[in-house]
């Protein structure tokens, strides 16, 4: 698994390690960014399949280091590759995209036959990666599974995502023992496609076993800000203020696409299970933990 240590991919380690379905993955230092070295870790662990969750992952940091994210993303994803290739030709290669990188379809769910309009550098390191993960499927007769995740949440999250930095907001007043909790946020109106990260790589598990194509990974339903901080309100110990920060407003702001996940539905008879409610009171309850 590369990206083991992120905040998806240590559920995944978790997922494997808790079900018993296979040894717990081992973990090491391997810089994506040098070929002869993940050449030489995929040689040495021969592994059945290749999680590829590695990546420079913020949509807002990309606009001030695109060529980090673009060149970055970019090069890990086609060492993967070359490396699987020529030392674990068998081996099912699940690349992690995103929900990003579609054009904008209105009211309707974008569905993997959505024509592809990146909008950031990340998005657009993305749609790469995924172009280069299915050409290179054809051209090599490889295995790759190409999963366009859109926006997920849960324990462990960095607070640089809105559930996250809601949830530790609040967390913080609770702690610190404040008469209430100020919210500071950008647009209220912004909404986003939202999938527990538990849903996310169980749908990344069962991807892997699944014919090689691309796999939206979502709700299906769009939730706004505005919402995430009633559902907070239903949850929190403390009463909750919200102020829009000017400073958090985003005049690129993504769009609020949602998507479909029947093709993932009908090939692994995966849903999501887990209501964007325990969501948060989840990600609370870790961040009270964290900070206490």
């Amino acid at each position: 698994m590369l990206g083991g240590g992120g905040f998806a991919g240590s559920h995944l380690v978790a997922r494997h390690a808790r079900d018993g379905e296979v040894a717990a993955p081992r973990r090491a230092e391997l810089d994506l960014a040098e070929p002869d070295a993940v050449r030489a870790a995929v040689r040495e662990l021969r592994p059945r399949a290749v999680f590829h969750l590695a990546a420079f992952s913020s949509p807002r940091l990309s606009w001030e280091r695109p060529r980090e994210a673009l060149l970055g993303n970019v090069t890990m994803t086609l060492n993967v590759l070359d490396a699987v290739r020529a030392e674990a030709s068998a081996a099912t290669v699940v690349l992690v995209g995103s929900g990003q990188v579609y054009a904008d379809t209105g009211s309707e769910p974008v569905t993997e036959d959505t024509p592809l309009e990146p909008l950031s550098p990340y998005a657009v390191s993305k749609a790469a990666c995924d172009l280069l993960g299915a050409q290179q499927a054809a051209a090599h007769d490889m295995r790759v599974v190409r999963v366009r995740p859109f926006n997920h949440a849960g324990p462990r999250q960095s607070d640089e995502y809105v559930v996250s930095t809601l949830a530790r907001q609040v967390a913080a007043a609770e702690v610190a023992g404040a008469g209430e909790a100020l919210l500071r946020t950008g647009d209220t109106a912004a909404a986003r496609d939202f999938t527990d990260v538990r849903d996310v790589v169980e749908a990344y598990a069962l991807a892997a076993g699944a014919a090689p194509a691309a796999y939206n990974v979502c709700s299906g339903r769009c939730t706004s800000v505005a919402e995430l901080i009633d559902l907070l309100r239903g949850v929190a110990t403390v009463p909750i203020r919200h102020e829009v920060d000017p400073a958090r407003l985003r005049a690129r702001d993504a769009r609020p696409i949602r998507g479909s996940h029947e093709r993932l539905s009908a090939a692994t008879g995966w849903a999501p299970r887990i209501s964007l409610e325990q969501t948060i009171r989840d990600t609370l309850e870790w961040w009270r933990e964290q900070l206490r």
